[in-house]
């Protein structure tokens, strides 16, 4: 979408004079697993801003978090160098012609890093000078600031905030606010970089799709989809669900018991249920994978069933995939083909065991050649590149298919029907 088209109030980093600043760039990185990188598509889509910041004259400190060093119940914070942005480092000066100094900040046990040491101004004058092409912090979830709610989150914005003239936000995929994606953004004069526009762009079409408009959807937590799933299902003609979510509406609709399907998801899924006994939006995949173990493929511990066959399974097996052939029967199929806009947020099957239902999908969706497509990022991409790297690569290069860098970010902005009210974004907009 052209940047005419956006939001007229958001503020937009090609307006921006950089010349001689220093630019705070927060990015979405967060592609590091267990110390090296799955995927660098994430990288790689925020190229484009890193070189127009320079072309502009500005001079980059780059961030972002990788994985979830806090633990949610005790507060403690874990820097462990299997969620460093160190790979991300190498990743990029291999890539780029430039030196990037990446700061050694000292970590308290179990409380991360308390504050930016001062000794990164040195840095800050060698990268004024030219000496260094970029900064790039580390993990902004090693920060005790970064997630937190009193004093620590104050003093962590006002840090970052005197490291630099600008902040540009080109993290489409971090969509909370945090203080490297919103509070930063009310303290500094900010703007949207250019793979945030891009990606708002494109999220337009999906919230106002050409017709027909189908969506896949699928996840390992109903609960915490509920709400876009919601949002949704109102706006689709069809709708196609995988994982557990799928699973959890079965077992809803047909009162029977699946293993790993709590009564809590399935309090919440009986309303998706009354919703589609009126609508009939939902696309039921007759076949599905059941396995006896979820963390190994046996033979003779999983086989084929079809929903008719569910109770007879008596809770002692665990649904792990959706079988291929569900996506060769005719209503499956002609739905598949005849949309003009089809949205994926999904992987069918339980990784890396179980994965012929998503190639299965895939192909399909590629199939139909007169349908825009949009995928959302993390996992939903991975196994689409790993699975039919054919595909994948083909849609880079075509003006149908758009791959987002962040799936939840699209699901926030569909719960909410607008792309500009994802608080990271309004930020910009103030």
């Amino acid at each position: 979408m052209e940047t005419s088209k956006l939001h007229l109030r958001l503020r937009l980093m090609q307006h921006a004079d950089m010349k001689g600043k220093i630019v705070l760039v927060r990015v979405d990185h967060n592609v590091v697993k267990k110390g090296k990188i799955k995927d660098p598509y994430r990288i790689e889509a925020t190229l484009g801003t890193l070189y127009g910041i320079v072309e502009k004259g500005g001079r980059p400190i780059v961030m972002t978090h990788v994985g979830r060093p806090r633990d949610k119940k005790t507060g403690e914070i874990r820097c462990q160098e299997s969620e460093s942005v160190a790979p991300i480092v190498r990743y990029l000066e291999n890539k780029l012609p430039i030196k990037i100094f990446l700061p050694q900040f000292t970590p308290q046990p179990k409380l991360g890093i308390a504050h930016i040491d001062p000794s990164i101004h040195e840095a800050i004058q060698e990268l004024k000078q030219g000496r260094i092409g970029m900064i790039y912090l580390p993990n902004t979830r090693w920060f005790q600031g970064e997630q937190s709610k009193g004093q620590e989150r104050e003093v962590f914005c006002q840090e970052l905030a005197a490291l630099a003239d600008l902040f540009v936000n080109d993290a489409f995929g971090s969509w909370q606010p945090h203080v490297s994606t919103y509070d930063i953004a009310r303290r500094l004069p900010s703007y949207a970089g250019a793979l945030l526009q891009k990606e708002l762009g494109h999220l337009h079409l999906v919230l106002e799709p050409v017709r027909p408009y189908v969506a896949v959807i699928a996840g390992a937590k109903y609960d915490t989809k509920i709400g876009p799933l919601r949002a949704l299902y109102e706006k689709v003609d069809h709708m196609i669900l995988g994982g557990l979510i799928y699973n959890t509406f079965l077992a809803a609709k047909y009162g029977v018991q699946i293993k790993g399907v709590s009564e809590e998801e399935l309090e919440l899924a009986r309303e998706l249920v009354d919703m589609d006994e009126k609508e009939k939006k939902i696309v039921e995949l007759p076949y599905l994978v059941a396995s006896e173990a979820i963390d190994e493929r046996v033979d003779g511990k999983w086989r084929t069933v079809s929903i008719k066959e569910l109770a007879e399974l008596e809770g002692d097996y665990y649904v792990v995939d959706v079988d291929p052939e569900s996506f060769q029967l005719g209503q499956v199929k002609e739905v598949v083909l005849k949309a003009k806009t089809i949205f994926v947020n999904a992987v069918m099957g339980l990784m890396p065991y179980f994965y012929e239902g998503s190639k299965a999908l895939y192909e399909l969706v590629f199939s139909n050649d007169s349908a825009r497509k949009f995928f959302g990022g993390g996992d939903t991409l991975q196994e689409l590149k790993n699975l039919c790297p054919g595909h994948y690569l083909k849609g880079l290069d075509s003006h149908d298919t758009y791959y987002f860098t962040g799936g939840g970010s699209v699901l926030a902005a569909i719960e909410k029907d607008d792309p500009y009210h994802i608080k990271p974004v309004e930020a910009l907009m103030e």
